[in-house]
């Protein structure tokens, strides 16, 4: 069993940067690849971005694209997403996810463990 917590959430203005991590338990965590996913009030978790075991392969969804960076430390056991030039439409709790499988994912349904969820307020 993984456990995935978060954190680094918080409120910012827009224009501004947050670093949210997602530190994993259990040993095998080079084994998993993961991804962060975000959901809004009123609207359904979607994908924001992911890397595979290594972190030398990434995808992101394309509203973030050029803004968010999804990074890795192995040796940590963390994930990483650096949020650059956020605006007020990035306002969502974001989600880790970790998933049995060496390679990118974009679907919710792909992954097998979940983290609590970190808020991310940015002010207009």
């Amino acid at each position: 069993q993984v456990q995935l917590v978060e954190s680094g959430g918080g409120l910012v203005q827009a224009g501004g940067s947050l670093r949210l991590s997602c530190a994993a338990s259990g040993r095998t965590f080079s084994s998993y690849s993961m991804g962060w996913f975000r959901q809004a009030p009123g609207k359904e978790r979607e994908f924001v971005a992911a890397l595979n075991w290594s972190g030398g392969s990434t995808h992101y969804a394309d509203s973030v694209k050029g803004r968010f960076t999804i990074s890795r430390d192995n040796a940590k056991n963390t994930v990483y997403l650096q949020m650059n030039s956020l605006k007020p439409e990035d306002t969502a709790v974001y989600y880790c996810a970790g998933r049995r499988g060496l390679w990118i994912a974009v679907h919710s349904g792909d992954y097998d463990y979940w983290g609590q969820g970190s808020q991310v307020t940015v002010s207009s």
